[in-house]
């Protein structure tokens, strides 16, 4: 187990069983076996877990449950059937309501039989999907990965404000807290305007009052 760099986290479902292995399972953690000396933690959100243990068969009712914790679950991770009911349905196989083994529905890296599957076994097993986990660690990382001109490319060209990816340039002439700015109004009068109007008006009237006594000087 010296490839192990993080601890595994699990997560386990109880599909259909007799509840036997899932005492198995929690015997586990008890100070006995103490399964958590590995570093494994037993959790109950799908999106942190590693492991994905399952007991009992697959029937009508859970299959969408099972289907939803595996898709849930981030990559890479490893589902462990824990029981002969896991493994290939067991004694309710032929039962009206049970589809089989988990392995009928997702994809299972380790099958751990018994009826009730030990203690031993399954942390024999657990250790056994430890193994294959790093394997599809491995696997993941070894993918040919997107190089950062691809991935530039894929996003699109770069904005007109920047030149081959630089920051745009700041402007010559900042406004700055304290400066003075010049207020524009745009669908009201000035102040300014608002004067000059005033002026013109009073102007125009002293015009034409000038025109009237003009009038009566003729008449």
């Amino acid at each position: 187990m010296s490839y192990i760099t993080k601890s595994p986290w699990i997560i386990h479902y109880d599909g259909s069983s007799c509840n036997g292995c899932d005492i198995e399972v929690l015997a586990c953690l008890t100070p006995m076996y103490d399964v958590e000396r590995f570093g494994i933690i037993n959790t109950g959100n799908p999106k942190h877990a590693d492991i994905f243990l399952i007991t009992g068969s697959i029937n009508e009712q859970n299959i969408s449950v099972v289907k939803q914790i595996y898709e849930q679950m981030p990559e890479p991770k490893v589902v462990a059937a824990v029981g002969i009911c896991a493994t290939s349905g067991g004694i309710f196989k032929e039962c009206y309501n049970i589809m089989g083994g988990v392995d009928t529905v997702i994809p299972v890296d380790v099958y751990i039989p018994g009826c009730a599957a030990r203690p031993e076994a399954i942390i024999d097993g657990v250790v056994a999907a430890l193994g294959a986990l790093d394997e599809k660690k491995k696997a993941l990382d070894a993918r040919p990965k997107i190089s950062d001109t691809a991935a530039d490319s894929a996003m699109g060209a770069a904005s007109d404000d920047s030149v081959d990816g630089a920051p745009p340039e700041p402007p010559e002439d900042p406004i700055l807290p304290g400066d003075d700015v010049e207020v524009k109004y745009y669908g009201a009068a000035s102040e300014d305007e608002e004067a000059e109007s005033a002026a013109d008006g009073s102007g125009g009237g002293q015009e034409e009052g000038s025109a009237g006594d003009s009038g009566k000087e003729e008449a």
